[in-house]
């Protein structure tokens, strides 16, 4: 490392790391979630990188992948995805490139690309039942750019873009149920807290063929207003408090691989993040946190039958 270098690191806010040479987030969920996704899938694999926060894992020409890594537009990556799974079809069709070097299509975006820009482009995808691995990180908002509000940000957050009183007036968009409508072999949700979980469904999902999905719940430090240590305890409150549940789409079925039968109140894990803030300081305001509260509640009473 150049002194150069060396001094710009030193530089760099304490809340960030290295990661592949380039400062990340400390306590990015959405990093944790990959690198155990990641593990999995191994180096077989071409990433197909939307522009968005793990963009800035690669920097020309270095990149923390072993295996290929291909950067496109935010609402492009599933027509590079095409464009690499069409290529490598017909090297194998024209016996240029032997069946055992082929390489699994992994799309790689945030919520902005998945639930919004990308949306029609992935879509279109799904209807071609491309064969390509879906992963969306999905932090809830731009967060490479300040973290706007998106079609992934919860009700009542506060984000650079909606910062009045009652935070973001919108709902999360069911970006599982979209795709699960399309009947497309797999469909998940997972966390980076929960690894056990994430791995059974990584792997079912690459012993598949066709479009899959992958959403991770990626809780943002610097986005959502919390100590970068508390990540993983985030994460376990989403499911805990059942504000995130981890089910799959399989054969036609959806099925939650976790209930939980004993849920922790939504405001322990409101309260612990600054873009809920304004929900208890200066004044609890009663009336939004019944809401999402009540939400939640009909969610697993529909479950649960």
């Amino acid at each position: 490392m150049s002194e150069e270098t060396f001094k710009s690191v030193k530089d760099l806010p304490s809340t960030r790391l290295l990661c592949g040479g380039t400062p990340m987030c400390s306590g990015c969920g959405a990093l944790e979630a990959l690198h155990e996704i990641y593990d999995i899938l191994g180096k077989k694999t071409v990433f197909v990188n939307a522009a968005g926060c793990m963009t800035l894992l690669s920097i020309y020409p270095f990149t923390p992948f072993r295996g290929s890594w291909l950067y496109t537009a935010m609402a492009s990556a599933p027509a590079g995805a095409q464009g690499v799974r069409d290529a490598l079809d017909i090297l194998i069709e024209k016996k240029q490139m032997p069946p055992e070097d082929d390489l699994q299509v992994v799309v790689l975006t945030g919520d902005g690309a998945a639930y919004g820009m990308g949306l029609s482009s992935t879509s279109a995808a799904i209807d071609r039942e491309l064969d390509f691995l879906y992963i969306c990180y999905d932090n809830e908002g731009y967060g490479n750019t300040g973290q706007q509000f998106s079609a992934a940000t919860p009700h009542a957050a506060k984000t650079a873009t909606s910062k009045g009183p009652r935070g973001y007036p919108g709902y999360k968009k069911d970006l599982f149920s979209i795709w699960a409508a399309h009947k497309p072999p797999y469909v998940a949700t997972v966390v980076g807290s929960e690894p056990l979980d994430l791995a059974k469904k990584i792997e079912k999902a690459s012993e598949l063929k066709g479009p899959r999905l992958i959403i991770a719940f990626s809780p943002c430090p610097t986005g959502w207003g919390f100590d970068p240590k508390l990540s993983v305890e985030i994460g376990k409150l989403a499911v805990k408090s059942g504000v995130w549940p981890l089910k799959e789409y399989i054969d036609g079925k959806v099925i939650h691989t976790k209930i939980p039968r004993k849920r922790v109140p939504v405001e322990e894990y409101l309260k612990v993040q600054g873009r809920f803030s304004h929900l208890f300081s200066p004044k609890r305001n009663e009336e939004l946190i019944s809401e999402i509260q009540a939400r939640v509640d009909a969610y697993w009473k529909e479950v649960e039958g």
